[in-house]
């Protein structure tokens, strides 16, 4: 696996799945819908801690700075 995403794009991730888990924490999102944005939540901050996004591959999406 090549690294595909940048800096920005894993901090927008992080702050995406911690803002998901602060509404299923208050309730906001219950019952199913919940387990679903905790699951989207799981892939964003998984996926920001590799640094590979297996959905930019196909596309040939690359966020990271090239050397």
């Amino acid at each position: 696996m090549k690294a595909n995403m940048g800096k920005a794009d894993k901090a927008v991730r992080i702050i995406a799945a911690l803002a998901i888990g602060i509404l299923i924490y208050t309730e906001v999102f219950t019952g199913t819908l919940a387990y679903v944005f905790l699951a989207i939540a799981a892939v964003f901050i998984l996926t920001s801690f590799v640094s590979f996004c297996p959905l930019y591959k196909p596309f040939g999406i690359s966020t990271c700075k090239r050397k």
